[in-house]
C-alpha cells in the first residue's frame, strides 16, 4: 500500500436517526494534497468531515487512517494528527486570544506541564500568520465573527498536525483574509506536505486553490477528480442547478467559472 495514503473509506454510510446523509462512500485521500469538498446544501459535506475527524461514528462501513482503524486512535492521538476548523465557533468565557490559540498546543504538552518555548513561539507564529497578533490580549467574546474565525484558524495552525480539515472556515471572512488564508494553506501543502481537506462553498476558490475536488450530491460521491477535470458546465448544472461557463484563468491556468444571470 502506498505510504502516501492517509484516509481510506470503504462502503461508508451515515444516518441521523432514520435519515440517511451519506451512503456507500468509497474514497482514498493522500497526503500532501489540497482537497475541496463541494456540493449543495444538505449534500453531506459537514457530516463527511466530522466522520474524518472521528467526531461521528459510521453507521456502516469503515474509515482507516494510515492503514489503521480511525476508531482505534485515542482523542489525544488524533489531536496530534488532525485539526478541525469548524464553520461556527462560540466561546462564553473571557479567554484571551492568545490563550485560545495556545489550546491548539495542548495535545503536545505533557499533563501537568507548562508550555515550552517552542509552544509559545508556535502560538505567536500562528497568530502572526492569521493577522491577529495585535489582538492577542483581547477577550475572544469581544471579537467580531471574522476575527474569531481567524483565532480558530490560528489555533488549528498552532496544533501542528499533518492534516487540516476546514468546514467552510472562510465563510465569515472578508475577501482579503479569505484569500490570505487560502494562500497560506496552498503554500503549506506545497512546502510542508500538509494535507488540507476543505468544504468550500465558493466554487472559484475551490478551482483556484485545490488540487482535487470531491463532489457530493444527495449523500453520494457524484465526482472525484482533479479540478481541471471536475468543473464542467454539465456538472455545474447537474449538481448546483446553475447556468455557467468554464474558462481557463490566463495567469494561473486553473478553471474560472463565470455564472450566467438572466
Amino acid at each position: 500500500m502506498s505510504d502516501t495514503l492517509l484516509f481510506q473509506l470503504t462502503d461508508l454510510s451515515f444516518a441521523y436517526r432514520q435519515s440517511t446523509v451519506l451512503k456507500d462512500i468509497n474514497l482514498q485521500l493522500n497526503r500532501g494534497k489540497f482537497y475541496g469538498v463541494i456540493g449543495g446544501n444538505g449534500s453531506g459535506k459537514s457530516t463527511l468531515l466530522e466522520l474524518l475527524t472521528g467526531t461521528l461514528k459510521p453507521f456502516a462501513g469503515t474509515i482507516k487512517y494510515q492503514n489503521r482503524s480511525l476508531s482505534s486512535y485515542s482523542r489525544r492521538q488524533l489531536a496530534t494528527k488532525l485539526a478541525l476548523v469548524p464553520q461556527h465557533f462560540s466561546m462564553d468565557f473571557e479567554y484571551r486570544v492568545k490563550d485560545v490559540v495556545l489550546m491548539g498546543r495542548h495535545p503536545h504538552i505533557p499533563r501537568f506541564s507548562s508550555p515550552s518555548n517552542h509552544d509559545i513561539k508556535t502560538v505567536e507564529q500562528a497568530m502572526e500568520t492569521m493577522d491577529i497578533l495585535q489582538l492577542q490580549d483581547r477577550p475572544v467574546i469581544a471579537l467580531s465573527g471574522g476575527e474569531l474565525q481567524r483565532v480558530v484558524m490560528a489555533r488549528a495552525l498552532a496544533q501542528e498536525t499533518e492534516v487540516l480539515i476546514l468546514d467552510e472556515a472562510t465563510s465569515n471572512l472578508d475577501i482579503q483574509h479569505t484569500i490570505a488564508i487560502m494562500q497560506v494553506m496552498r503554500k503549506r501543502v506545497e512546502e510542508n506536505g500538509l494535507t488540507v481537506i476543505a468544504a468550500i462553498h465558493d466554487l472559484n476558490l475551490a478551482a483556484a486553490f485545490c488540487d482535487d475536488c470531491l463532489v457530493l450530491k444527495n449523500g453520494n460521491i457524484f465526482a472525484n477528480d482533479a479540478v481541471d477535470r471536475i468543473f464542467t458546465t454539465d456538472l455545474l448544472q447537474t449538481v448546483f442547478s446553475v447556468d455557467a461557463s468554464v474558462a481557463q484563468n490566463p495567469k494561473t491556468g486553473s478553471p474560472q467559472i463565470q455564472f450566467r444571470y438572466q
